[in-house]
């Protein structure tokens, strides 16, 4: 497991450090650097598995999602040092330490990578066991009556950057019987599910978090595609469009798969993950990937949502199935990134101004309307 991250020179941070868990909270303003962490952790993974060496180079763009442009526009703009370093940090002291420079063309749509680590880093440096890592981005596909298909072999494909593999992956994997190679603590089978099988778990999951549904996934034969379809569970009936469906179930149910997917060891960093969703499945979902993280996965979430965060205090305090100093979350303001710890009761160790506290900033302000009328 990743236990610590240090960013130097890399867009906002000229040098910043983090502790990193099981499950990782990255939320706060907006230009505050959380996509930075993750961006970070996108460069380490293309470098450790591109087949890059010390002297090769790493694509800014496309990518893993990115879209960072020219080598200029990642550097930090407060030195004048040309290098970006990536260190993580293992439990044990171990260190992996990631060096990129800047090309001698700063419109270069590359970096070049200078230092690689020798040794295997936890979640990032394996390209052997796919997924292993998993990266889905904010920008998840909506409904779409055809979705792509991956050339790779069906045990190593993944749900996608965008979520644009998950009917491949469930089409191919259905009969498949999710992990047990786990803590019992963190068991990903679902309590009300019929059996092990992906699909099933699938629909068991995403009933809970998103609303009653039966899932029906194929590969079209002959145009290179695959469809998903929904239905109401429990029910035998007419298959309904994703399109049909609204945008919820397509941008959560890639992250539903993709948490069923993993192994422990294995590293899954989501975007947004309450995007389109109704607050209480919002919760839900931020309680599944608590329980992810306590099956043995290392889970970093990015999350403008209260809901998400409390869905996982639920999941210390309530489950059970994240013990607490396994979780922290990391308030970005302005100018600084605040650490914040999590009790067994699910009590956060602090909370600063900004940090979630909207509704009351505007529960107060009608009050006192209310008052003045």
């Amino acid at each position: 497991m990743i236990t610590s991250l240090e960013i130097r020179g890399f867009k906002r941070f000229e040098s910043e450090s983090f502790s990193l868990r099981p499950f990782t909270v990255l939320t706060g303003v907006n230009g505050g650097g959380k996509s930075t962490v993750i961006q970070s952790l996108l460069l380490a993974r293309l470098a450790g598995t591109s087949g890059a060496a010390a002297g090769g180079t790493v694509r800014l763009n496309g990518s893993l999602g990115l879209a960072l442009g020219e080598a200029r526009d990642v550097l930090n703009w407060t030195t004048d040092a040309r290098e970006i370093t990536v260190r993580l940090g293992g439990p044990d002291g171990e260190s992996w330490v990631f060096g990129f420079g800047l090309p001698d063309a700063e419109q270069a749509l590359h970096l070049d990578v200078r230092r690689l680590p020798v040794a295997h880093v936890p979640g990032i440096g394996s390209a052997v066991a796919a997924p292993a890592f998993t990266y889905l981005c904010a920008e998840r596909l909506g409904p779409r009556d055809t979705l792509s298909v991956s050339a790779e072999e069906p045990d190593r494909i993944g749900v996608g950057v965008r979520g644009e593999f998950t009917a491949q992956v469930l089409a191919l994997r259905e009969s498949r019987a999710v992990s047990t190679r786990r803590a019992v603590r963190g068991a990903l089978h679902h309590a009300e599910a019929a059996g092990p099988q992906l699909r099933v778990q699938t629909e068991s999951w995403a009933s809970e978090i998103i609303r009653p549904l039966r899932i029906t996934a194929r590969v079209a034969v002959g145009i290179m595609a695959t469809t998903i379809r929904f239905g109401e569970r429990g029910l035998s009936g007419e298959e309904i469009r994703p399109a049909n469906t609204g945008f919820g179930i397509s941008y959560a149910l890639p992250i539903i798969v993709a948490g069923l997917l993993t192994e422990p060891g294995d590293l899954l960093i989501v975007e947004n993950p309450e995007a389109h969703l109704h607050p209480a499945g919002q919760s839900r979902l931020g309680r599944f990937l608590a329980r992810v993280a306590g099956s043995g996965v290392q889970v970093v979430v990015e999350t403008h949502s209260d809901h998400v965060l409390n869905g996982a205090r639920l999941a210390v305090a309530q489950d059970r199935s994240l013990p607490a100093a396994d979780m922290i979350t990391h308030y970005f303001d302005h100018d600084q990134a605040l650490p914040i710890e999590i009790n067994d009761r699910g009590e956060l160790s602090h909370w600063p101004s900004g940090f979630f506290d909207q509704i009351e900033t505007d529960l107060g302000r009608l009050a006192r309307a209310r008052r003045g009328k």
